[in-house]
């Protein structure tokens, strides 16, 4: 199975309806939308049952961690799935990534073998598991998402539009359905680099008056259902 390791900047942003336009236009000449289009992505988060995970990264510290199963539209019990542990440390994000399926998922989190074949990634997400002792679907995110880069660069971009999230029917076998995050229009850019930012797109983000956000999808939906618990 394939094991994927990544380590780079993640800056973020949110954007209007009218942002998003002025962003696209402006990318043209200087990335390209990959292959695969606009696609519809689920991301199924794992936590204790007193959510640890997510708590400690809503108080912003210099380190944090999640774990997460990621589908491209919806899964089968034979379909590839994606198992990210994802760690960010001084600004810098971290990812270790395993191709997997969701019944191999379950038995994992249910403490049954190893994920992926031995070795140093196997070690780290086995290591996290063991850590948290109990891990369970807490939070579904769900987005669709338009992917760019830059051609003969390390730059990588994406726009993901309709983010929303829900907290019961956790699996990616079911639907894409869920409970909106931002008002309509509104998008969420994300820019992944290497080292730092070229010049030319820090320019059009500052023409646009795009500025760098702490947006969290898992963090937001939490804050949601918060309010939601409070209002009841």
């Amino acid at each position: 199975m394939a094991v994927t390791v990544m380590k780079r900047y993640e800056l973020k942003y949110l954007l209007s309806g009218e942002q998003t336009e002025y962003l696209r236009e402006r990318l043209k000449g200087h990335m390209e939308v990959d292959k695969y289009g606009k696609t519809s992505i689920a991301s199924l988060y794992y936590d204790t049952p007193t959510f640890q995970l997510i708590r400690t990264s809503v108080e912003k510290p210099l380190f944090k961690e999640k774990i997460r199963l990621r589908s491209y539209g919806i899964a089968t019990d034979e379909s590839p799935v994606f198992l990210e542990l994802k760690r960010k440390a001084y600004g810098i994000v971290y990812k270790r990534r395993v191709e997997t399926t969701v019944p191999l998922v379950h038995k994992f989190f249910a403490g049954e073998g190893d994920i992926c074949s031995p070795g140093q990634i196997n070690r780290e997400i086995t290591t996290f598991r063991d850590y948290y002792k109990t891990l369970v679907p807490s939070c579904l995110i769900i987005y669709d998402r338009v992917a760019y880069f830059e051609p003969d660069g390390d730059l990588r971009l994406t726009i993901d539009e309709n983010p929303r999230y829900r907290t019961n029917d956790l699996t990616l076998t079911k639907s894409m359905d869920g409970i909106s995050l931002l008002d309509k229009g509104w998008t969420i850019l994300e820019v992944k680099v290497q080292e730092a930012m070229p010049l030319w797109l820090a320019g059009i983000l500052s023409g646009g008056n795009i500025r760098k956000s702490s947006f969290s999808k898992y963090g937001e939906a939490y804050r949601q259902q918060l309010l939601n618990a409070r209002t009841v």
